[in-house]
């Protein structure tokens, strides 16, 4: 009898310490989720803001090693000549190059000898909605990569950008023709948006209804007023959810399965901590991106209009390094495949990996599917 009594007070003690454990990560999920998150710990120094965009330099790490998804990588003294920009997209927050500390690519690229920079867009109001393809690439970019090149004492540089930071890099690229440009680096960019699957479809019937308007009434998306088309942060996460509305709601119910494990409950209050707090697209980019890329798609035969101007693609002479994912719905690797044969770069490598839109930069495989190579490539390259 004692001892069947000890057994049931034992379990007793075991559920008692389980569900005080599932209360507690679910209580701190909830409510504290900011001390959860693993993100944004790599330091930096801001050389430059605008009162907007402001201009990124992560000095030389204190460790002589890193963790890089259990790999042991040694830091490098000797740093590569050739600085790496990092140009992110617009919409999103800057903790996804800083994700985890063991998964950052900021960190990852500091301790492969790289001089890493980034641009950090900000978060754009309604009073921004004029900011369009112009403003970017021909006003804000040049800008940026000229306080680099003063603060690196360096003109050649290494241009890393993903999604719409990748076009972005393309665009500058072949409308100035900077011959400075080493390097690029482009992940998850649609150069034929009409071939990239469902979302292809409908830029396809988009098309099709933007025709038939301006044919009945001679109306373009352009006469509108871009503040018109200002899209609020909480509708771009909202949509990029949509992307892949299944792997949302499956991550949400991992996490109840899951509440008892602490590290996983970190894990994904660090992601949601990225997805959760996407911003602004200012209207006149909305505009120029439904137009010139979604309905007209103008990439798909090498240019695109930059305002008054044309970016066209075989002034790209760069080395180039491209990505696309395997499982990406966004941009498909049919999407971002014809980037290849609109530039002029004899030097130009194009990979599939495992992943989606977000995994290619940032997923869990991205460390030992491209992270490494890409590091090497440039490697190579930067000296």
């Amino acid at each position: 009898m004692p001892n069947i009594i000890n057994a049931a007070t034992k379990r007793a003690a075991r559920l008692a310490r389980q569900t005080s454990r599932y209360a507690g990560n679910a209580f701190d999920r909830v409510f504290r989720a900011a001390s959860l998150v693993q993100a944004g710990q790599t330091p930096f120094e801001t050389l430059h803001t605008d009162g907007l965009v402001s201009l990124r330099y992560y000095p030389p790490l204190k460790e002589d090693i890193i963790e890089l998804d259990g790999i042991t990588i040694p830091v490098e003294t000797n740093r590569h000549r050739t600085p790496v920009v990092i140009i992110p997209p617009l919409a999103v927050n800057m903790l996804i190059y800083d994700l985890f500390p063991q998964r950052s690519l900021v960190r990852f690229l500091r301790a492969k000898g790289f001089e890493v920079y980034l641009i950090d867009w900000g978060i754009p109001t309604r009073a921004h909605s004029h900011y369009n393809l112009h403003t970017y690439v021909a006003e804000l970019l040049p800008a940026s990569l000229d306080r680099v090149r003063q603060h690196s004492g360096q003109q050649e540089l290494s241009l890393h950008g993903w999604s719409m930071g990748g076009m972005f890099t393309l665009f500058y690229t072949a409308l100035s023709k900077d011959q400075h440009i080493r390097n690029a680096i482009i992940l998850g960019s649609p150069i034929d948006s009409h071939a990239s699957g469902i979302l292809g479809l409908l830029n396809q019937r988009m098309a099709d209804v933007a025709g038939a308007i301006y044919r009945r009434t001679g109306l373009q998306i352009h006469d509108l007023k871009p503040h018109w088309f200002h899209s609020p942060g909480w509708a771009n996460t909202i949509g990029f959810k949509l992307t892949n509305p299944i792997g949302s709601i499956m991550g949400y119910w991992e996490l109840i399965i899951r509440l008892g494990d602490r590290e996983f409950v970190s894990s994904h209050a660090t992601t949601s901590a990225f997805l959760d707090r996407m911003v602004a697209y200012p209207g006149g980019i909305v505009q120029d991106a439904v137009v010139r890329l979604w309905i007209d798609n103008e990439l798909s035969r090498g240019k695109v209009q930059i305002g008054d101007d044309h970016a066209q693609l075989i002034n790209v002479n760069a080395n180039l390094f491209a990505v696309a994912g395997s499982e990406d719905t966004m941009v498909t690797p049919a999407a971002a495949r014809s980037l290849m044969d609109h530039i002029s770069s004899v030097d130009k490598t194009f990979r599939v990996t495992p992943g989606g839109h977000m995994g290619i930069l940032a997923g869990s495989k991205a460390p030992r599917e491209s992270w490494l190579e890409i590091a090497e490539w440039l490697g190579q390259r930067s000296d």
